[in-house]
């Protein structure tokens, strides 16, 4: 099993690259480089790895060689990244392009009877379609005789999805989800082929597991640019706009993918009759401040402190006290940086529909993250005010608690 997750998370580095930049370049901008694309996947198999390790499934040598393997395979992906083109094509040629993943990884499934196979260098074995065809088939009936096995079930939707049968695709990444309903990684790719299925048409269910998934990870990059196109789809230009803008921070300064992110937020926001600085403009000034901000100072308890590590991720949020449980506002620190004090505004709203000025009382909760997924997770430390209005200016969150 080592073997087919190494090899999946080099695969998903390519994945992702090759999926993101038609969702959300397929009309003017500029394509995305993989560079933010690797970071953000080598994270996700990393935290992966990191549970597996705590949960006791993963040996320690076993976590050692795979992390240094990733590391590898992600280095070697970002330096052989070859020159993007002009004009990228659409979703259903990206998914073309994309089929070598689940060929590769059904020969994996299938072929590699020991990890060693992998460490000598063997050549990868060569197969036809017919052969693709028949591992896909063999696939579909092992999950007949095992349907609680989540990643074939991934697979198997990758694969459909590979050759041109979305709504097979859209099925199996139905049961997938069954299984792991707070994988953000795997709602956003149900979405995507859902979406394929209908005609790529992400209104409706498609749209509401990116909501789900977002939810689950607010800074999720594929999510971010589904949920952009889905609004741009609308003529909902400026809520397009506001996604987009959202995968900014996650993206390397200065880099291919912040300008092309950039130019997109710029169309979107002249769609929407508005002004285009805001794409290269990181915060507000004074005189453009949001007429609904929320201030406050986020600490953590004497008693806690020793359980967080510095580098942390402290997620800040703001949620109706009344009213649906998806974040409002969200803000994200470090534990280094407590105590942090933070604002929060329409800006840093998760939906547009959904802004912190649309509901006048609050409940301002802070999460320490071990993980770095804002979900909660059995060890993460939290805090919460009690109800306050949703602009005011000295709200004390204390971090006292440990989730269980």
């Amino acid at each position: 099993m080592i073997v087919f997750w190494l090899i999946g998370a080099a695969l998903a580095v390519v994945v992702l690259a090759l999926v993101l930049r038609p969702l959300l370049f397929n009309r003017a901008g500029g394509p995305v480089s993989r560079s933010a694309a690797n970071i953000s996947i080598y994270r996700d198999q990393l935290r992966e790895l990191e549970a597996d390790l705590a949960a006791g499934t993963l040996a320690q040598a076993d976590y050692e060689r795979a992390r240094a393997e990733l590391e590898a395979r992600l280095l070697e992906d970002v330096r052989e990244q070859p020159a993007p083109a002009a004009r990228p094509a659409g979703r259903g040629a990206a998914i073309a392009a994309a089929a070598l993943v689940p060929v590769v990884a059904l020969v994996v499934y299938f072929a590699v009877g020991s990890p060693s196979a992998i460490v000598r260098g063997e050549p990868e074995p060569h197969v036809s379609a017919q052969q693709v065809e028949e591992m896909v088939q063999r696939l579909a009936a092992k999950l007949r005789e095992n349907p609680d096995d989540v990643d074939g079930w991934r697979l198997l939707g990758r694969s459909y999805a590979a050759l041109g049968r979305f709504d097979q695709a859209a099925e199996a990444f139905s049961k997938a989800a069954a299984g792991a309903p707070r994988d953000p990684d795997l709602l956003a790719d149900f979405a995507d082929v859902l979406a394929m299925a209908r005609g790529q048409k992400l209104d409706g269910e498609p749209e509401k597991l990116v909501l789900r998934a977002l939810e689950l990870d607010p800074n999720h990059l594929k999510s971010l640019a589904l949920a952009g196109s889905a609004a741009y789809e609308r003529k909902e230009y400026a809520a397009a706009a506001a996604y987009w803008q959202r995968m900014l921070p996650n993206v390397p300064p200065g880099s291919e993918d912040e300008r092309a992110i950039q130019q997109n937020v710029s169309e979107a926001r002249g769609l929407a009759g508005m002004r285009d600085d805001a794409a290269t403009t990181p915060a507000p000034k004074a005189s453009q401040a949001p007429k609904t901000a929320l201030r406050g100072t986020v600490s953590i308890s004497p008693q806690l402190k020793s359980k967080a590590g510095p580098e942390d991720t402290v997620f800040v949020f703001a949620r109706a006290a009344e009213g649906p449980p998806l974040p409002l506002a969200i803000a994200r620190a470090r534990v280094r940086d407590l105590p942090y004090s933070f604002q929060l505004d329409d800006s840093m709203s998760m939906n547009p529909a959904m802004s912190l000025s649309a509901f006048p009382t609050v409940v301002v909760t802070a999460r320490v993250s071990k993980s770095g997924n804002a979900a909660p997770q059995p060890g993460d430390l939290q805090g919460a005010s009690g109800p306050v209005a949703n602009n005011a200016g000295a709200v004390s969150v204390v971090i006292d608690s440990q989730v269980r």
